[in-house]
């Protein structure tokens, strides 16, 4: 297949260049130039706010568009005369409402998320746009997405924590559960949506099993070869000042994906993978002081 990635440089978009090159795919990315190009790949320079002649006279079987985060940037797009067969939308759970009915299914309401803000309704508002242009797109919703290249400050603060021999303070009793998605496993899911054509065009992706917050920090200590040992911290304190996900749970309906992809990469089996990459690529991720609140204000 001829496909188009948009991005290709960062986390997600850069894994699903990777994955279709080592699978032997004519892949192109689009980027600004700013960052090293993924090896194997055609590189397209180009802002997605000008796309004027970028797409002249080229085509593509399919485009994974991982950075439309607004209207803006997927009508840019659509209107710059590319040509394609199929079109994969990355989107996100953000665009479920906190209220709303749990586990979240594809059909429910879509409104703000007090958590996620204007990021939510930005990704509507996006989905929305593509599905007026393209009605047979593929819509993607993941929860959390993790896996190497993973340039935010979340399994690889743990993993700080952990090569640093600190304990680690826990928003209470670390009973508040999430769940999530290996990149690879959105890559596997990407290639059943465009070889089988499934008739759900929308769906929720996501391990079947939640996991706890106390769960999850203990398996991030063990792929660092240490053990956790926790503090647990007032409910009072703002959980985002020293712990890298808000006080927001939740689940998403995955059964329709589970007709499609049977297994997902266990957790603990990622996470290592990820503490692997970590410890020769810290200046990757975009880190967060967490630990220096930490130190000045809960020890």
């Amino acid at each position: 297949m001829k496909i188009l990635v948009t991005g290709g440089t960062v986390f997600v978009s850069k894994y699903i260049a990777q994955y279709f090159v080592k699978k032997n795919q004519e892949v192109y990315v689009l980027n600004r130039g700013s960052k090293k190009q993924v090896e194997g790949v055609h590189f397209i320079e180009g802002d997605r706010g000008n796309l004027v002649d970028t797409f002249k006279n080229r085509t593509f079987d399919v485009v994974i568009d991982v950075a439309a985060y607004t209207r803006e940037d997927m009508e840019k797009l659509l209107n710059s005369g590319i040509e394609f067969k199929d079109y994969v939308f990355i989107s996100s759970s953000a665009v479920y409402p906190e209220y709303g009915i749990q586990p979240f299914k594809e059909e429910g309401e879509k409104a703000r998320n007090i958590f996620w803000g204007d990021y939510g309704t930005n990704k509507i508002e996006a989905e929305e746009s593509l599905l007026a242009k393209v009605k047979d797109a593929y819509i993607l919703r993941p929860p959390y997405l993790y896996g190497i290249y993973n340039n935010v400050y979340r399994e690889a603060f743990v993993f700080d924590c952990a090569m640093k021999h600190r304990k680690f303070y826990l928003p209470g009793k670390g009973d508040m559960k999430l769940q999530f998605f290996h990149v690879e496993d959105l890559c596997r899911m990407i290639e059943i949506l465009l070889e089988q054509k499934p008739e759900h065009r929308i769906l929720n992706v996501g391990n079947e099993e939640t996991i706890s917050i106390k769960e999850w920090v203990s398996l991030c200590y063990e792929a660092a070869g240490e053990q956790a040992e926790f503090v647990e911290v007032d409910k009072q304190v703002p959980q985002r000042s020293y712990f890298p996900f808000s006080n927001y749970e939740y689940v998403l309906d995955i059964e329709k994906q589970r007709e499609l992809l049977k297994e997902t990469k266990p957790l603990y089996e990622g996470l290592c993978e990820a503490f692997s990459w970590y410890k020769d690529n810290q200046k990757e991720v975009n880190q967060r002081d967490y630990i220096g609140f930490i130190e000045e204000q809960l020890s």
